[in-house]
């Protein structure tokens, strides 16, 4: 597995470095936001860590950058820890976000968590589609097919569209779908599962704002309905 690490603070990103190479992953590095863009255009990684205060672009802007060409899982890496702030990372793209001063065994445990979800699991994956109406889950390529196009889904939107569609009628709350799709128990703000699912609306439904899939019940969670 290939990790790509971007943050301005370099002996940050040497400590990282040396803690995910001890675990057998390989890992490049950059400094900038420019760097990281480019990096990730011309490599082939697995995950990406980006800081979100760096020079030239930041990793808001960079973020953005990537996903017009790329779904790679990325971990927002910050200092700034407010609900807003989060929200708008995952506005931009970002998977997951972990808050600066960190435990490295934590952000070692949300790495695999994100790989293993990117991967499909650790054994072997069911080889069929989900299809409801306009809407085909290709679970083995791990992709969304609307009228025929494939949609481009980020590693979470995925996840939690694979969730809602394998369990139809079933509503989850926001906190249940962190702690299933996120993989670990979230104590800030639940507004993360609004941003996707409106992410997912626009991609997936005919008409978002009157969705016919991807369905809030009031006052309870998310069900998608068949």
């Amino acid at each position: 597995m290939k990790i790509l690490v971007v943050d301005d603070e370099k002996l940050l990103v040497k400590g990282i470095k040396f803690n995910l190479e001890n675990e057998g992953y390989q890992v490049e590095c950059a400094y900038n936001g420019a760097d990281a863009v480019e990096l990730a255009r011309t490599g082939t990684f697995d995950l990406i860590i980006l800081d979100l205060m760096m020079p030239e672009i930041d990793g808001l802007e960079a973020c953005m950058r990537i996903r017009e060409f790329s779904n790679v899982p990325i971990i927002m890496l910050t200092a700034r820890g407010e609900d807003a702030d989060k929200i708008i990372g995952f506005e931009c793209g970002a998977d997951d976000y972990i808050t600066k001063p960190f435990n490295i065994l934590e952000l070692k445990a949300r790495i695999r968590a994100m790989l293993r979800r990117a991967s499909g699991g650790a054994q072997g994956k069911p080889d069929k589609c989900i299809t409801v109406g306009d809407l085909t889950l290709d679970t083995e390529q791990r992709v969304a097919i609307r009228d025929g196009e494939t949609v481009e889904l980020t590693a979470k939107e995925y996840d939690l569209i694979e969730l809602l569609m394998k369990n139809p009628r079933r509503v989850y709350s926001r906190e249940n779908l962190m702690n299933v799709v996120w993989g670990y128990s979230y104590t800030g703000d639940y507004r993360t599962v609004d941003v996707h699912i409106r992410r997912l609306r626009e991609k997936l439904e005919r008409t978002p704002a009157e969705p016919e899939h991807i369905l809030t019940k009031w006052g309870v969670g998310y069900y998608f309905k068949g």
